[in-house]
């Protein structure tokens, strides 16, 4: 198989040397690279933008794309798998044109920031996407905070930069994970939630400078300013022309459910609560609610539930599971039968015990919005029955 670069045959017993006749053979003149990073867009996976690198070779008629985030959003369970953390992305090339008309059709901006590279850097930086690019190599297992198509752009540039990379717009701290997904998808009320239900407690822990550049936006700021401190102690800035190769208009935001989460919440809150006083008004137990509620808190809770076995190291200890666990659909006929006969059940004491220590953890982490407000109704509905069947 023959590689978009020149004179690169894919083959694993050549591949080192076949890298390095390349290497020596460009004209480094007319050889630029440059940073490439792309506003977001309106399908989910496209909320946070995109980086990718420009390889231009002008003396060899050669101008691509390279990114890491080609995926396969046909493959079976993809969604399941890509939560679960299970998902792999690959290296992908395509003309560096083609790849600018994609993003105008998609109405998305791409910003160009050219590389200030010695020859040295250029062959090497050439050589590491070459040797990337080899079948073995191109597939890597996709986390979306620690390695994305983000940072494996700028790994491959900044490992092979003969220097050290000094920022100048540094901060003495950065936000959690979760405030900086926060930034990009408010308009994505319920895109937001999922991501917010499935995140743990250490999305919540402040960032570094290098982990908060999984974002491409925070990328290309961090590089905006960024010099280069030569071994021999010389600096040069590291990014040397800034262009917006692609500008497109404002993206129009397809909105989701017409109601937040929040709202949905309150919602639930008030019909809980007229529930519960007509129950005490008429002295009947409308049995039929408290089911679909405890069926419907147990189906979320068995996903957060399997959130614990992610690969996604962030989803690892979640908090929320006090408030969706799976325990309810194994004690829903229980408690169910004896609501019908008016007979008390602990089942009711207990879980209020569980959501006041769901109220307790928001200390400790951000909870999906509404969620506390969905925990005060369940709790609310726990303590009327508890002290109704009580007396009974």
């Amino acid at each position: 198989m023959t590689s978009f670069f020149p004179n690169v045959v894919y083959a694993d017993n050549n591949a080192v040397a076949e890298e390095n006749d390349t290497v020596k053979s460009l004209d480094t003149d007319s050889i630029e690279i440059s940073l490439l990073t792309c506003s977001p867009g309106k399908e989910v996976y496209s909320h946070y933008g995109h980086t990718a690198i420009r390889y231009a070779n002008y003396t060899k008629n050669i101008d691509i794309a390279v990114n890491y985030g080609m995926f396969d959003f046909n493959k079976p369970f993809f969604i399941l798998r890509f939560i679960f953390g299970l998902t792999d992305y690959e290296m992908g090339i395509c003309s560096f044109d083609f790849f600018c008309e994609q993003y105008k059709d998609w109405n998305r901006d791409i910003l160009q920031q050219k590389l200030n590279l010695t020859q040295e850097e250029k062959y090497a930086i050439i050589a590491a996407l070459e040797k990337n690019y080899l079948p073995q190599n191109r597939v890597y297992r996709y986390n979306y905070f620690y390695d994305n198509c983000t940072t494996r752009a700028r790994d491959i540039l900044l490992n092979n930069i003969n220097g050290t990379v000094e920022y100048q717009n540094k901060q003495d701290e950065y936000p959690s994970y979760r405030k900086l997904v926060h930034q990009l998808n408010e308009d994505y009320p319920w895109a937001r939630f999922g991501n917010d239900l499935l995140l743990g407690v250490r999305a919540d822990m402040t960032t570094d400078l290098q982990q908060q550049q999984f974002l491409p936006d925070n990328l290309m700021n961090d590089f905006h300013e960024a010099v280069i401190r030569d071994n021999d102690g010389t600096i040069r800035p590291l990014i040397i022309e800034e262009t917006k190769i692609v500008e497109s208009g404002p993206q129009i935001i397809e909105r989701e459910f017409p109601l937040r989460p929040r709202t949905c919440a309150w919602i639930l809150f008030v019909l809980i609560v007229c529930v519960t006083l007509v129950e005490v008004l008429i002295k009947k137990n409308f049995w039929p609610f408290d089911t679909l509620l405890l069926i419907a808190d147990g189906l979320v809770g068995i996903i957060i539930f399997l959130m614990l076995f992610s690969e996604h190291p962030t989803t690892s200890t979640n908090l929320q599971l006090l408030l969706f666990n799976p325990l309810p659909l194994i004690f829903v006929y229980r408690v169910t039968r004896n609501v019908i006969r008016k007979k008390h059940d602990k089942f009711w004491f207990f879980a209020a015990c569980v959501l006041i220590l769901f109220l307790i953890g928001g200390i400790f982490q951000d909870y999906a919005e509404g969620t506390c407000i969905l925990a005060l109704s369940l709790l609310l509905r726990c303590i009327s029955k508890f002290i109704r069947l009580n007396k009974r």
